[in-house]
């Protein structure tokens, strides 16, 4: 990828354009996740694929990492606000995916961040 850092698309995309990235930060957009929560809703990541990919994120600013002195230690990861102003273009792109490549047109799927209803 040609990248020029006075472009906010090429910028944006150097962060968020990384395999499994867009992905992790759509299960984040639900709320706190822990590691192993997150490798499961990512089906097929690796873990070291992961912790890299949060490292990242965490190192952008998108993502926070927090602690708990419990043993065993406790980490949760969450968005940030930086992190929260990404979930607008993965709607987007839901969107997008249902309109123009017909993806999950027969499927249930809330917003990001909200709960799924499902009227009997």
């Amino acid at each position: 990828m040609i990248s020029d850092s006075s472009c906010p698309v090429c910028r944006t995309a150097e962060i968020v354009c990384g395999k499994w990235t867009l992905l992790v930060i759509r299960d984040l957009a639900e709320g706190r996740s822990r590691f192993c929560e997150l490798e499961r809703s990512l089906q097929g990541i690796s873990p070291r694929t992961l912790s890299l990919r949060l490292r990242a994120l965490e190192q952008e600013g998108i993502v926070r990492r927090q602690t708990y002195p419990e043993v065993p230690p406790r980490v949760e990861y969450a968005l940030t606000e930086k992190g929260k102003a990404l979930v607008p273009l993965i709607e987007s792109m839901r969107a997008y995916g249902r309109e123009w490549l017909g993806c999950g047109a027969a499927e249930v799927e809330a917003p990001v961040g909200e709960p799924v209803v499902v009227a009997a």
